[in-house]
């Protein structure tokens, strides 16, 4: 039975913005329930008073708990180096029978080149790479025959290297895209291994995104 905290709880799971701002007691409380009123009863089928949301809003307790603000400050402190590649092209292409035939020509082409940025990953439907665009020559002359979806010039990548044990803490990534996003930084690709998280920007967005990456190591969760 939905009562008026599980619909608080529902839309601000559903808008994380919203959700990081009350925790972070920036929003006016009465607004806020005066704003949702509509929605909540709307939900509930039923009129409800402000009053009643405002409670339920007071009393709603963050996802992000003590021990796990903790554990977010610790691994964020405790990055590795962060590097930056420009000049970096990205080609989409349709799934076949032979690109990955196609993949393989690319790395052994560029096998002993050790300064090339090159990423490859295989969807359902679809394939991206990810490649510096002084190797564009090899991509096109490899891939002729391939269906090419998408093309992208004019991209660089900020690389993080993550301390081991990464994998095991609770919105590592979100913490990332959300102070991103809070810059309005669109990701154009996203590339990640255990230990090593890359975003792929646009170059006029580069300066911006590295700067907000660079801060990940000074963030305070108690402070969030």
């Amino acid at each position: 039975m939905k009562t008026i905290s599980s619909c608080v709880k529902d839309i601000l799971s559903s808008r994380p913005f919203l959700e990081d701002a009350l925790s972070r007691h920036i929003i006016n409380y009465s607004a806020l329930a005066k704003d949702l009123n509509p929605l909540i009863s709307k939900l509930l089928k039923k009129q409800v008073k402000s009053g009643a949301i405002m409670m339920a809003l007071r009393r709603y307790n963050s996802p992000i708990s003590p021990k796990l603000k903790s554990s977010l400050s610790n691994i964020f402190s405790d990055l590795g180096d962060i590097t930056l590649r420009s000049n970096l092209i990205d080609y989409t292409f349709q799934n076949s029978n032979t690109l990955i035939n196609n993949h393989s020509k690319v790395l052994k082409k560029i096998d002993k080149d050790r300064h090339v940025f090159y990423a490859f990953t295989r969807g359902i439907h679809e394939s991206n790479l990810i490649i510096s665009s002084s190797k564009a020559q090899i991509i096109e002359s490899i891939f002729p025959e391939e269906i090419l979806l998408a093309k992208q010039n004019n991209l660089s990548s900020i690389s993080i290297n993550l301390p081991s044990g990464n994998t095991k803490i609770v919105g590592l990534y979100y913490q990332i895209f959300r102070l991103l996003a809070w810059e309005n930084i669109t990701l154009y690709e996203v590339v990640s291994t255990t230990n090593e998280f890359i975003i792929v920007v646009e170059d006029h967005l580069v300066e911006k995104a590295f700067s907000v990456i660079s801060r990940l190591k000074t963030i305070d969760f108690y402070k969030q």
